[in-house]
């Protein structure tokens, strides 16, 4: 399947997380900005993989990832974003959400666990308090937050022209 192909709207994606549950599947969520992809983005996705049999990624529409970061952001647009995560072969589906967390989806979709990277802890995740109302893990995946693409943007502003 093309990496394209791997990126559905919601109601599309509740329909793809039905048929893995009537399969026994288990389901892991994970959500992020995901601008300018690195290797912490990677990590984070791999070991949120482990944590269940099928990985949704739901990556922050433009508005919202202007909203959490500032002006400028993000770089690359929500729809070749969410393109690129789908090619990482640990995803299975990628969705775009316009909110700022991803309480609601979590509430569409139950999944077994909901996956946030190493810059939280389990009783700062966002979304903590709806998962465990409603029975959801949360597991905390990922390395160390030793890398942002914050970072990557300064590196890439000191480069000579």
């Amino acid at each position: 399947m093309s990496a394209a192909a791997k990126v559905v709207d919601r109601e599309a994606l509740g329909r793809s997380v039905l048929e893995a549950r009537s399969t026994g599947k288990t389901v892991a969520l994970a959500n992020g900005l995901f601008d300018l992809l690195h290797v912490g983005h990677l990590r984070y996705l791999e070991a949120a993989a482990r944590e269940a049999d099928v990985l949704v990624v739901a990556v922050n529409a433009d508005a919202s990832a202007r909203a959490l970061k500032g002006p400028g952001r993000p770089v690359v647009p929500a729809s070749e974003r969410a393109e690129l995560i789908a090619g990482l072969a640990c995803v299975d589906w990628v969705t775009i959400f316009a909110e700022g967390d991803v309480i609601r989806l979590i509430e569409e979709l139950r999944p077994d666990v909901h996956c946030k990277g190493t810059d939280y802890t389990p009783e700062t995740v966002p979304e903590g308090e709806a998962a465990r109302r409603l029975g959801v893990r949360v597991a905390i995946t990922g390395d160390p937050k030793d890398h942002a693409t914050r970072d990557v943007i300064a590196r890439i502003k000191r480069l000579p022209d």
